[in-house]
């Protein structure tokens, strides 16, 4: 793949690399085809589990034990294991940044640049559905990907903002344990994989974004727990928008320190006195060009902060072990029927809305359903839009005055006296946590059929009933043992709930 680069970004790379022989490995590199891979989720699944259940050779991304390299042509995304959320197709360098930002189950995380949210579902998957993650977005159509990416991966305790990162810090003072911030940059790492990035890059575009970078990461700083973490990063070469973003950063807020990660493993070091910031240059790793860096508060003001919990301090001192796979899930669906668009209208928070029915009666149709379709309750605040319901890891009035598009898990809504299930509710849950389920092979075609919206014919024998329950009601649609969505089985026939929008095309 040849890439026809900007002579005058050409030039100030050759300058920046210093070397000749450097300079021409990098220029060479565009030779080449970009890299791809997949981030297993583990969320749903292990990570030995996935690897025996693969049906395409994988290799290991050094700096993402969850993180694998495909092989060029195969399409995962072509796979009925997508649409069961077991992993996310991510660009193998945009996996580093997470890692670094070392997420533990119970703690509050911010990912305030989170569109199409391939790092919020991989904070999801660390935080092993405790704690709390808040993934926002500036642009509203870019949080409609982010909600339903949450969506299929089964995350349980994620909310969806759509805000200003100044508005955030202003409603979450000192909050958040962890902070991650993939700031919006000029891109030059990614010109190898998106060419469209390079059509819009004019040699003013780095000043620009370094702007744009200094505000964010105020806001950050704010929004930050005293002795918690950010973790800053782009997928640009740019000087002005890495080491000198954080350069100015570091001047104007002395309590924080730049915590040394560059130059160890497939990290290359930043320049200057930011040598302790960390490279991804693409003619050294498998992978495009990202710059990060782990910005740590010195704790001071800590006395004023809520106190940790037992469950998350027991976390700090075991030092959870990563990759785990963990039960947690979901998230919201669409206000409006069963589709994983947004449901939140830019400039209106999703928590405004009352039910004409009233929360009681909401809450005990809910409560009926629980009991005869679930063998779990979901923990956390029911919130009401209308007539749909959200479980939500923060009070309602936490959210209060925010362009909220996720309150919280979507789990269904009241329809004519009864609970309908939301798809987030299925896609989240595990066998074990539904009174009836029903697993699809993804190897006779029987899933993919599923996924496009087929009525199927199931003997009664294949499904699966708890103890003392009948076969009326909802079924958990599982592919190979892993949730998918709901059904309806009735004399020999699964009537497919699986939604609209999310079909296998």
């Amino acid at each position: 793949m040849a890439v026809q680069l900007p002579g005058t970004f050409m030039q100030r790379m050759k300058e920046l690399l210093g070397s000749e022989e450097e300079y021409q490995k990098f220029a060479d590199s565009y030779l080449d085809a970009p890299y791809g891979g997949l981030r297993i989720n583990t969320l749903k699944i292990p990570v030995d589990s996935l690897l025996a259940l693969s049906p395409f050779k994988l290799e290991p991304i050094p700096w993402c034990p969850t993180g694998f390299y495909t092989q060029e042509g195969v399409k995962p995304g072509k796979h009925p294991y997508y649409h069961a959320g077991l992993y996310y197709i991510q660009e193998p360098s945009a996996m580093a940044p997470v890692e670094l930002l070392d997420v533990l189950p119970g703690e509050r995380v911010l990912d305030l640049c989170a569109a199409p949210g391939g790092k919020s579902t991989q904070i999801a998957a660390k935080l092993q559905g405790q704690g709390l993650l808040v993934s926002n977005d500036l642009h509203p159509e870019r949080t409609k990907a982010l909600a339903k990416n949450l969506e299929l991966y089964g995350v349980r305790n994620g909310i969806v903002l759509n805000e200003n990162p100044d508005r955030i810090a202003a409603a979450f003072p000192g909050f958040f344990d962890k902070i991650l911030i993939d700031a919006p940059c000029s891109g030059e790492g990614m010109f190898r994989k998106d060419e469209d990035m390079v059509k819009q890059w004019d040699p003013g575009t780095p000043a620009k974004y370094a702007a744009m970078q200094h505000e964010i990461l105020q806001s950050a700083a704010a929004a930050l727990a005293p002795g918690g973490t950010i973790v800053y990063s782009t997928c640009t070469f740019a000087i002005e928008e890495n080491e000198g973003s954080i350069g100015e950063f570091l001047s104007a807020h002395p309590q924080f320190e730049l915590i040394p990660v560059g130059g160890r493993g497939s990290f290359s070091p930043g320049f200057g006195e930011m040598a302790g910031a960390a490279r991804l240059w693409p003619h050294r790793v498998k992978g495009e060009g990202h710059f990060m860096a782990v910005l740590r508060h010195d704790g001071s003001g800590r006395p004023e902060v809520e106190a940790e919990s037992p469950l998350l301090a027991a976390a700090r001192r075991e030092k959870a072990p990563k990759g785990k796979a963990a039960r947690a899930a979901g998230r919201g669906e669409e206000a409006k029927g069963k589709g994983g668009r947004a449901s939140g209208k830019s400039g209106r928070s999703a928590v405004a809305g009352h039910s004409p029915l009233g929360e009681e009666t909401v809450l005990a149709v809910y409560a009926d359903f629980i009991t005869e379709q679930l063998g779990m309750q979901p923990p956390g605040h029911p919130v009401l839009f209308g007539d749909h319901l959200y479980i939500s890891p923060l009070p309602k009035e936490k959210l209060n005055g925010l362009k909220t598009v996720r309150p919280g898990w979507y789990v269904g809504q009241v329809r004519n006296g009864r609970f309908i299930p939301g798809h987030p509710l299925a896609t989240a849950l595990n066998p074990a946590e539904s009174v009836r389920s029903l697993s699809l092979s993804s190897l006779n075609g029987e899933a993919v059929s599923y996924l496009k919206g087929e009525t199927l014919a199931i003997p009664r024998e294949r499904l699966s009933v708890k103890d003392g329950s009948g076969l009326k009601g909802y079924v958990l649609v599982c592919i190979d043992g892993y949730s998918a969505g709901w059904g309806k089985w009735q004399d020999g026939m699964l009537k497919n709930e699986y939604p609209a929008g999310w079909r296998w095309t």
